[in-house]
């Protein structure tokens, strides 16, 4: 493997997932400072990492990555967590002005553009901008708690212990319109982003019923973010099994 040093600017940051190979996961993307391109990094055990090396969104980071032997997707690299190192930390101030500077200049002309257009047919990350959009919720598949279990055991064996991440039952839902592109049939993906499930986790304490919870996660995700004051684009990306299957895993959403 062709290790080198990277900085990398994190924009994305998923809700943890199990897995068999890694126990628990959290996809990571950004941004290549020097090549001006979107990476994903993995596996990332996020909540194994030493505290010093648990970065948040828009830390710039640097560790060792190489690409990927077995994810042929052109942005997918591995990193080894041991290198990883906190350098700096992009404020908002400015309108986002330090984060806008490395993020906007990648945007897509749109996610119809991404989808169907042969130079772009195997780019998984990328940036769109959206419009006439709307947030709904729906009950999510129920995960195999059997499988779960079994991945957590596996700690078992390396003499650590860490408690199960809570599963979220539901679904989040961007419905959207790509800006710009008149014959566009509209998009509906799941959002993914760690902030949602996080969300749905600590507001569950504070909401005494499930309607009140999903309507602030609604009024947080749609009235809020996607405000017509603010400059809204979705980060997104899919899957390595699913090509064609987009997600928003995040949003970017300067004030105008």
């Amino acid at each position: 493997m062709n290790w080198e040093s990277k900085e990398i600017l994190i924009t994305i940051k998923t809700y943890p997932r199990t897995s068999k190979k890694y126990v628990e996961t959290v996809c990571t993307g950004g941004v290549s400072i020097k090549e001006k391109r979107f990476l994903r990094i993995y596996p990332i055990p996020f909540r194994d990492l030493d505290q010093n090396k648990q970065y948040k969104k828009y830390n710039i980071i640097s560790a060792n990555v190489c690409k990927s032997q077995d994810d042929r997707r052109p942005e997918s690299y591995k990193v080894d967590t041991d290198t990883i190192k906190i350098i700096d930390w992009l404020d908002s101030n400015d309108k986002w002005l330090k984060r806008k500077q490395i993020v906007l200049p990648l945007v897509d002309k749109s996610m119809c553009y991404v989808l169907n257009e042969q130079e772009t047919k195997d780019k998984s990350l990328g940036l769109i901008k959206p419009e006439r959009i709307d947030f709904y919720s729906c009950k999510a598949k129920t995960e195999d708690e059997s499988d779960k279990k079994m991945c957590y055991a596996q700690l078992g064996f390396f003499n650590k212990s860490k408690n199960e991440i809570e599963s979220v039952p539901y679904e989040f839902r961007y419905k959207f319109f790509c800006s710009g592109e008149s014959a566009c049939p509209g998009h509906d993906y799941m959002i993914i982003d760690w902030e949602i499930g996080q969300a749905y986790r600590d507001w569950s304490k504070l909401y005494h019923t499930e309607k009140m919870l999903l309507d602030k996660i609604r009024e947080k995700w749609l009235t809020q973010i996607c405000a017509s004051k603010n400059d809204i684009h979705f980060y997104v990306g899919n899957t390595k099994r699913f090509r064609e299957n987009f997600m928003v895993l995040g949003a970017f959403y300067p004030p105008k």
